[in-house]
């Protein structure tokens, strides 16, 4: 275990969870994920209200997705940046509640998705790519950016030295709702972005950072035809 700054908790490292026996939960990153396939949504919707149960008796609040077949629960202490023990004895009183449910633990199917970018220096493109995905800096990791809804995946800085190309490794197409689509745009282009294309708007505008990456904007508009 190390010591989290300024907590009197400390963060559980992969062997420590290992320890406590979690079968149905896996530590990627720094959260404790399970997945529980609960095979209709009501009996979905009566997991999530017995974990609602047991977090607020806890005082500790998961991230959870439900779906026709099944739960999604993330769990982490955020103040602290990992998972404690707190985070261990719900996940605990989490799989009990699916138990009893009779919802099928999934851990074989868990993953979580990062990007990374090549870059010689992350400060200068961070700001575009915070603006144009609504992403913040992490608190706890340098050259990390996070999407603060915890739904779209972490981008990370992979140091590459400088070069007058861009080497692009990764594109993104950023579906949002075309009422937002102009204010997505505009916020990239004054965190330091270049308008590369506006053609096929409000279908698409195709943007760059300072260094060259790119990335679209996109919409459902200018797609299809409207229906009768």
């Amino acid at each position: 275990m190390t010591q989290a700054p300024d907590d009197d908790r400390p963060l559980l490292g992969g062997h420590d969870v290992e320890a406590e026996l979690l079968a149905d939960w896996r530590l990627l990153f720094d959260a404790l994920h399970a997945r529980f396939e609960t095979g209709d949504f009501a009996t979905g919707v009566r997991l999530v209200e017995a974990i609602g149960a047991a977090a607020d008796a806890a005082d500790h609040h998961p991230d959870v997705d439900l779906t026709y077949p099944r739960v999604d629960v993330r769990l982490s202490s955020h103040d602290v940046g990992g998972v404690t023990m707190r985070d261990v004895r719900l996940a605990r009183e989490i799989s009990t509640a699916a138990g009893r449910l009779g919802a099928t633990p999934r851990p074989d199917r868990l993953s979580v998705l990062e990007l990374g970018l090549d870059t010689a220096d992350f400060a200068e493109v961070s700001p575009f790519w915070a603006a144009l995905l609504g992403y913040e800096p992490s608190r706890h990791h340098d050259g990390e950016l996070r999407d603060p809804d915890g739904t779209m995946p972490t981008i990370w800085a992979q140091p590459t030295d400088a070069h007058d190309t861009p080497r692009q490794r990764w594109h993104l197409d950023l579906r949002v709702p075309p009422e937002v689509a102009e204010d997505r745009v505009r916020a990239a282009l004054d965190a330091g972005g270049t308008l590369v294309s506006a053609a096929r708007a409000p279908a698409f505008w195709v943007l760059a950072d300072a260094q060259g990456n790119q990335a679209c904007v996109t919409t459902w508009l200018g797609r299809d035809a409207p229906s009768a």
